[in-house]
């Protein structure tokens, strides 16, 4: 592309469109997904607001979208963290996400004075948990059994016509050339598929008056997120100069007001605004990069 090359020379120095160069043309980006959080996040402004100008389907137009995704698939890697201890492949995930992700970058408008990140991760992590309820089992199965189930419920749909009622085992066996045991372990495995609702009574009879299921069970603490996101920023607050982390105390720790923040250190207002919107932009783009 004829306009500005943005390379990353290190992980904060990016040279962005030089004044002159024609708007029209966005400049090309080298390694998109290797530049530091906030390089990413100024030159996604720039292709957002340019990618609401173009035809859609043109080169330009498809250059400006595709370096948007790479740009921003930090998001993804992100949220993919999130569900690091499913059993499903990374890989998956991250391209389940990936699609998340592109509807974002579609339906994002610059306009509505929003961060992208912020506007982006529900489409995210919404399309990876679509992901699991759609496609996962309740409990894990062995691909072999996974097979047979399938083969059995074709069998059993198949033999159901013929005969107007369920098949037997020794039926089912004798279409799909396995012995009764086999069969009866693929029906076994095919209650991993979908488990059983808790919202049903819990006591033997649904008159009973027990209540549901799910009142008697635990639920997650939604501490948990707090405090996994609490370990990973301690490192990241003792690399801050002591003014700014004894301003994030005041703020969030002593929960101050900024004009008691700024009498207390002898500044402005909008100081304290300015200086507290830089911090929290640094450790939110380290967290991001960590992942």
């Amino acid at each position: 592309m004829a306009g500005s090359v943005v390379t990353r020379t290190s992980p904060t120095a990016v040279r962005l469109p030089e004044a002159g160069v024609d708007r029209a043309e966005l400049p090309r980006v080298e390694c998109p997904g290797k530049l530091a959080p906030k390089d990413a996040r100024q030159l996604s402004k720039l292709f957002f607001d340019r990618l609401r100008e173009l035809d859609e389907g043109t080169h330009e137009y498809q250059y400006a979208r595709n370096t948007l995704i790479e740009l921003n698939i930090s998001l993804v890697n992100f949220a993919a963290g999130r569900f690091r201890n499913r059993s499903e492949p990374r890989e998956d995930i991250v391209q389940v996400g990936t699609i998340g992700l592109i509807k974002a970058i579609d339906r994002f408008d610059l306009s509505r004075e929003v961060e992208f990140t912020t506007f982006a991760i529900p489409y995210i992590t919404g399309e990876i948990k679509r992901f699991f309820r759609d496609t996962s089992w309740a409990v894990h199965v062995p691909r072999r059994l996974q097979e047979l189930r399938l083969e059995l419920a074709k069998a059993t749909e198949e033999l159901a016509g013929r005969l107007d009622r369920a098949p037997t085992t020794d039926e089912l066996a004798a279409l799909l050339d396995l012995t009764p045991a086999e069969v009866t372990e693929g029906q076994l495995a095919s209650n991993g598929y979908v488990a059983g609702s808790i919202d049903i009574p819990a006591g033997e009879e649904e008159g009973s008056g027990e209540g549901v299921l799910a009142d008697r069970l635990g639920d997650l603490d939604p501490a948990l997120e707090f405090v996994e996101n609490l370990q990973s920023l301690k490192p990241l607050l003792a690399e801050l100069a002591p003014r700014d982390r004894r301003i994030l105390n005041m703020r969030f720790g002593a929960e101050m007001t900024q004009a008691e923040i700024g009498a207390e250190l002898g500044i402005s207002q909008m100081h304290v605004s300015r200086l507290l919107t830089r911090t929290l932009t640094r450790l939110r783009g380290q967290l991001l990069i960590q992942e």
